[in-house]
């Protein structure tokens, strides 16, 4: 079984990754409605190559993270937040989104941030444990702050220093 390899996404990676997207949509982790087509563009003027780490497998892209700054305030440009993380069902289970939490630390210590956020929905046990596992502890919870499928699901709010 052979290693993910990570990279900077290319603006040529834009039809694969929104294929990706929408196959990987899942209430598990979504709080917008299932995508329909006709489909936008998975790169827009608020989410840019720049910001996205994909992974590799067998030179196909089986996941992806986003690495964005949670605000637009300049007070605010040491702090960045992972905004998406998707893994490919097929590559489950295989390290994937493990390395891709990890690059997104190195990725924003390169890039000089001091700390990490992520915001995940209070029911998505398997992602909340791969983020702690990865030092993320959580700083805040929005008690039911989504209701999505008839359900009050929390917002937990983690964080860890770089």
């Amino acid at each position: 079984m052979s290693e993910p390899y990570i990279r900077c996404a290319l603006p040529d990676d834009d039809e694969e990754l929104g294929v990706l997207d929408r196959a990987t949509w899942s209430p598990l982790h979504a709080v917008t409605p299932r995508p329909q087509p006709p489909y936008g563009p998975f790169f827009d003027e608020r989410h840019s190559p720049d910001d996205h780490l994909v992974a590799e497998l067998d030179r196909r892209i089986v996941g992806y993270v986003r690495l964005a700054f949670p605000t637009s305030l300049a007070c605010n440009t040491h702090v960045r937040q992972i905004q998406g993380l998707a893994v490919a069902e097929e590559a489950r289970g295989r390290g994937v989104g493990r390395a891709l939490i990890r690059a997104a630390v190195e990725e924003a210590r390169r890039r000089g941030a001091r700390r990490l956020t992520l915001r995940v929905l209070g029911h998505n046990t398997p992602a909340r444990r791969l983020y702690e596992s990865e030092g993320f502890v959580v700083e805040g919870v929005l008690p039911e702050e989504f209701l999505l499928d008839g359900e009050y699901v929390d917002d937990v709010f983690m964080g860890r220093g770089l």
